[in-house]
């Protein structure tokens, strides 16, 4: 069962490295052409095919990337709590 997903960046404090869009397998992460107030070129939320797998949670160094999904039951569940436990133990 694909379940959809729905990214959420905070784009002022994203630097713009673009790790996400490389681990992105739906190309749901564009690079801003718009920079954020520190002059850094931000990763952007971009199309609707995300399917939550968190990928992009899991790499960002900033932790700026919050995932949620659409967890079958009608409401939406985050991956943030337990992505920034397993970035720990990486």
């Amino acid at each position: 069962m694909k379940m959809a997903g729905k990214i959420i960046i905070d784009t002022e404090r994203c630097k713009g490295c673009g790790l996400c869009v490389t681990v992105c397998q739906k190309g749901c992460i564009i690079i801003s052409k718009h920079s954020n107030k520190s002059g850094y070129f931000p990763a952007e939320p971009a199309g609707s095919d995300c399917t939550g797998c968190a990928m992009c949670t899991i790499i960002c160094p900033d932790a700026v990337i919050e995932v949620y999904r659409d967890d079958g039951t009608g409401g939406e569940s985050s991956n943030k709590s337990n992505l920034s436990l397993n970035k720990g133990k990486a």
